[in-house]
């Protein structure tokens, strides 16, 4: 008898632990995929940070905006941090901003660094795109790619494994679209203009801008592809729509409501 109380016990448990593991995983996204190695910012600031308010926060990043940074192509790598320093002190010093503008920046190695304090994995508001700094990321491509110049694979690579790891923490699929309520008259779209914008976008989407450049720009759509796969999903059918139905807020119908930026006067990239 005291065997079978034993076992009917067991059997208990183990259910119990079967049903919590299948809550946690129906609970999860379901397109998730790994986290890339990420530098973190003290090892570029090295101990150059100044002094600013604490970081402001999104409940999910809903959209990812891709950037260049203007800036030289003929670096070597071992000098990303130096001048990922460099526009930290522009933003920070002559632009009197709080922070760099970019959440994540990304050297022509293909190396990924954290930007904007507040937390790699926290969906942290940043200040890289008038009007549509709110529930997006921005990712800065180290370099200047306009018409011509040849973005290295390396660079698309790392930016599409970010892409697919920060929209996948919230089920978003990279090759879809989002409704985005503009907060900024200085954006593509005047204050109040809700826009209907790329999941994964360029600067110049939101804003008035030659940003990313014509060369990363004309990579998007396959970083947007191979961020796809990187989350599991099933290649696109060519015609076809990468979403089951657009939802303000999510490519996938997770959220309702619209989006909206952050308010008029926040800092934008150029």
């Amino acid at each position: 008898m005291l065997a079978l109380v034993l076992c009917a016990i067991g059997v208990d448990r183990t259910a119990a632990r079967a049903a919590r593991s299948a809550a946690a995983r129906s609970a999860a996204p379901g397109h998730q995929a790994p986290r890339p190695p990420i530098v973190p910012r003290d090892r570029w600031l090295d101990g150059d940070a100044r002094s600013q308010p604490p970081a402001r926060y999104d409940d999910q990043v809903s959209a990812v905006f891709v950037h260049h940074t203007d800036s030289p192509n003929g670096y070597d790598c071992a000098d990303a941090p130096r001048i990922i320093r460099y526009l930290y002190a522009g933003q920070t010093g002559a632009r009197h901003w709080d922070d760099i503008g970019y959440n994540f920046l990304v050297d022509r190695c293909g190396t990924i660094y954290e930007g904007r304090a507040g937390g790699i994995d926290r969906a942290v508001t940043g200040a890289h795109t008038q009007g549509f700094n709110h529930r997006t990321a921005g990712i800065a491509a180290l370099g200047t790619f306009t018409a011509g110049v040849e973005v290295p694979r390396a660079m698309t690579d790392a930016i599409a494994a970010l892409a697919a790891w920060k929209l996948g923490l919230s089920d978003i699929d990279p090759r879809g679209s989002v409704r985005l309520t503009s907060s900024n008259s200085l954006s593509r779209y005047a204050a109040g203009t809700t826009a209907l914008l790329p999941t994964l976008a360029g600067h110049s989407d939101g804003y008035m801008t030659s940003c990313p450049g014509a060369a990363l720009a004309a990579h998007l759509p396959a970083i947007r592809e191979l961020a796809a796969r990187l989350q599991g999903r099933v290649p696109e059918v060519r015609g076809a729509m990468a979403a089951t139905g657009t939802v303000a807020g999510t490519a996938t119908g997770r959220a309702s409501g619209t989006i909206t930026g952050m308010p008029q006067g926040t800092q934008g990239a150029h």
